[in-house]
C-alpha cells in the first residue's frame, strides 16, 4: 500500500499542469453543460463536452482530460471506475461526480468509485468553480489563477463579488439571481423553457405550475434595466420561456 501511495504521488508530482487546463464533462443535459463550460471560463479551462460513456472512453486516450465532470445518475458509474484505475499517461484523473440524489448512499457510492468530489445539483456557478480550484490544487499542487470577471455582450459579471455592470450601472445580485443570470447566457441564443430553469434552479422535486420562474426573471430584468417590450439581454419567448440575446456576446474576452 504505501509503494503504491508512493509511485501515485511520485506521478502527480511528474505532471506538469499546463494551461489552458483540459476538462472533460459528460452530461446528459446541454443546458447544464454549457453553464458547466460558461463558469469554467473565468479559468484557464478548455472544455470538451460529451454526451455518452463511448465518446468519453475516447476522450480518455485521444485527448487525454487533466479533470473529469461527470453526470454519475445517468449510468456513467463505469467511467468513474476508468478514471480511478491506470488511464492513459496518468496515473489517476481528478474528477468531480454530479448527482440529483443527496442521499449517504449515493454519496458513498460515488467516492468508493474514486471521485474527488461530489456535487448536488442544482449547484451555482461559483460553488462549481470553487470546487474545481480546489481539486485542481490538491491534485497537482499547483494553484490555478482565476479572473473574476468576465464580460458577455454589454455584461461584466463578476463572479466573486456577485456583481453586474451593465453600461455605467454596477449591480448587485443575490446567489440565485447570478445562477439565473449564468443560465441563461451560458445558452445564449437559445430557448431556455421555464421547466428547464425551473430544474436548473430548483430541482426536478419543486412543484411546477406555478410563475415562480417568471418572478425571477422579472427581478433579475430589473436589476439589468432591461425592458420587455424592448430587450437588450432578456428576451421572452411567449409561452415557452426565455432567450438571452446573443448579440455581442463574446464567451472569450
Amino acid at each position: 500500500m504505501q509503494g503504491r501511495r508512493e509511485r501515485r504521488v511520485q506521478a502527480t508530482d511528474a505532471r506538469q499542469l499546463r494551461t489552458p487546463v483540459r476538462v472533460l464533462t459528460v452530461l446528459e443535459k446541454p443546458v447544464l453543460a454549457e453553464v458547466v463550460r460558461l463558469a469554467l471560463s473565468h479559468g484557464p479551462f478548455l472544455v470538451r463536452a460529451v454526451g455518452d460513456e463511448a465518446q468519453a472512453i475516447a476522450m480518455l486516450y485521444d485527448w487525454h482530460p487533466q479533470l473529469a465532470i461527470i453526470d454519475m445518475d445517468v449510468g456513467h458509474v463505469p467511467l468513474l471506475d476508468r478514471l480511478s484505475q491506470a488511464a492513459p499517461a496518468t496515473d489517476h484523473i481528478p474528477s468531480i461526480a454530479l448527482t440529483r440524489r443527496g442521499d449517504l448512499g449515493t454519496k458513498l457510492t460515488a467516492f468508493e468509485h474514486g471521485v474527488d468530489d461530489i456535487l448536488a445539483v442544482p449547484f451555482s456557478p461559483e460553488e462549481l468553480l470553487a470546487r474545481v480550484l480546489a481539486i485542481m490544487r490538491r491534485s497537482y499542487g499547483t494553484a490555478i489563477a482565476f479572473t473574476p470577471t468576465i464580460r458577455l455582450g454589454e455584461l461584466e459579471i463578476d463572479i466573486l463579488h456577485r456583481r453586474v455592470r451593465a453600461g455605467p450601472s454596477e449591480l448587485h445580485l443575490t446567489s440565485l439571481e447570478q445562477s439565473l443570470l449564468y443560465l441563461l447566457a451560458a445558452n445564449a441564443g437559445q430557448l431556455v423553457t421555464r421547466e428547464q430553469i425551473l430544474d436548473s434552479l430548483w430541482g426536478i422535486d419543486h412543484a411546477a405550475g406555478t410563475n415562480l420562474v417568471d418572478r425571477h426573471v422579472r427581478n433579475l430584468r430589473t436589476k439589468l434595466h432591461d425592458n420587455w417590450r424592448r430587450p437588450r439581454f432578456i428576451a421572452t419567448v411567449q409561452g415557452h420561456g426565455y432567450r438571452f440575446l446573443a448579440e455581442g456576446y463574446d464567451e472569450t474576452s
